[in-house]
C-alpha cells in the first residue's frame, strides 16, 4: 500500500485534534478577528515548517535523543504555555476587530513559538515522518511533499476552525466572550499540565 495516503490520515487527525495550536487559531478569531487569525495561523505553519526542517537536521537528532535538551524544550513548552493562558485570562475579547500591523507581527511571532516551545511536534517529525520515507528514493523530494501536505492540511483545518470562531463571535458579546478566554486559558494550563507529565 502507497504510505502517502496513510501519512494524510495520520496527519489530518493529528491536525484536527484540539491542542495548542488548535486553541490559539480559536482564541486569535474570537480576540482579534478573521484578518489577524489568518495571520497567527501563517505564524503556526512557519513554525511547523521550522520544527520539520530542524527535525531534518542533526540538531534536531540531537534535541530527540538526549535526555536534557529535550528536557529544556519541555520546559520552555510548559512555561509558554503558562504565559499564554496567563494573557488569554487577562483579556478581553476585541469584538470590533480592530487591529494594526504590530498585532499582526505579534500574532505571527507567537504562533511560531508556540510551535517552536512544543516538543510534540519535534517528536511527529521525528519519529511518525521518517516512518512514510522511502529510503529507496531520494530523501528531499519526500520530505518537501510530506511537510507540504502537513502544512496544507493544517490551513485549510485552521481555517474551517476560524471561519467557525468567527461566525460565533456575534454569539459572544460580553461576558460569553469573556469566558471563552478564560476557559480557553485552563485548557493551556491542561496542556501545560500534559506536557510537564510528558
Amino acid at each position: 500500500m502507497n504510505p502517502y495516503p496513510m501519512f494524510v490520515v495520520m496527519a489530518a487527525l493529528t491536525i484536527l485534534s484540539p491542542g495548542p495550536s488548535v486553541l490559539k487559531s480559536l482564541t486569535n478569531a474570537l480576540n482579534h478577528g478573521l484578518r489577524p487569525a489568518l495571520v497567527g495561523m501563517a505564524g503556526l505553519t512557519a513554525g511547523v515548517m521550522l520544527v520539520a526542517t530542524l527535525s531534518a537536521t542533526s540538531l534536531g537528532v540531537l534535541i530527540a535523543t538526549s535526555p536534557a535538551l529535550f528536557e529544556v524544550v519541555r520546559y520552555i513548552g510548559v512555561l509558554y504555555l503558562l504565559w499564554l493562558s496567563i494573557k488569554l485570562w487577562r483579556s478581553l475579547p476585541n469584538l470590533a476587530g480592530n487591529s494594526d500591523r504590530s498585532t499582526d507581527r505579534h500574532l505571527f511571532v507567537e504562533g511560531v513559538l508556540l510551535q517552536l516551545a512544543n516538543p510534540n511536534a519535534l517528536v511527529f517529525f521525528l519519529s511518525v515522518l521518517p516512518q512514510f520515507i522511502d529510503h529507496q528514493s531520494r530523501y528531499l523530494p519526500q520530505f518537501v511533499l510530506l511537510v507540504s501536505s502537513f502544512c496544507l492540511m493544517m490551513v485549510l483545518v485552521h481555517c474551517g476552525y476560524i471561519v467557525f470562531a468567527q461566525r460565533a463571535r456575534g454569539w459572544l458579546q460580553g461576558r460569553g466572550g469573556r469566558w471563552i478566554n478564560r476557559l480557553s486559558a485552563i485548557v493551556f494550563v491542561v496542556l501545560a499540565g500534559s506536557l510537564l507529565r510528558g
